[in-house]
């Protein structure tokens, strides 16, 4: 294809209520101190974290100077989202 016949396509990009704002360490060192396995603490936040920008209400009070993933890490430190068991899951 000729260059001047391409027209570029751009995905638009999903607009978060959240702040962009990194999350906070200190959330991280508590939410795993109740999910001690690194990679399952992620793969729970990163599921909530596109729940939240996917339109899903937060389940804890917040302020707008939270971001997604704290949201997400708060939710888990005070127990409104749990790691379902195997026989919970089923």
């Amino acid at each position: 294809m000729e260059d001047g016949k391409v027209i570029p396509f751009e995905q638009p990009k999903p607009v978060s209520r959240f702040s962009g704002t990194p999350m906070k360490s200190e959330l991280v060192e508590k939410a795993s101190e109740i999910i001690p396995d690194p990679q399952i603490l992620v793969n729970m936040v990163s599921r909530r974290v596109k729940q939240l920008n996917d339109g899903r209400a937060p389940l804890i009070p917040t302020v707008p100077s939270m971001g997604a993933a704290d949201v997400a890490l708060t939710e888990i430190i005070e127990g409104a989202v749990k790691l379902a068991s195997k026989d919970e899951a089923e």
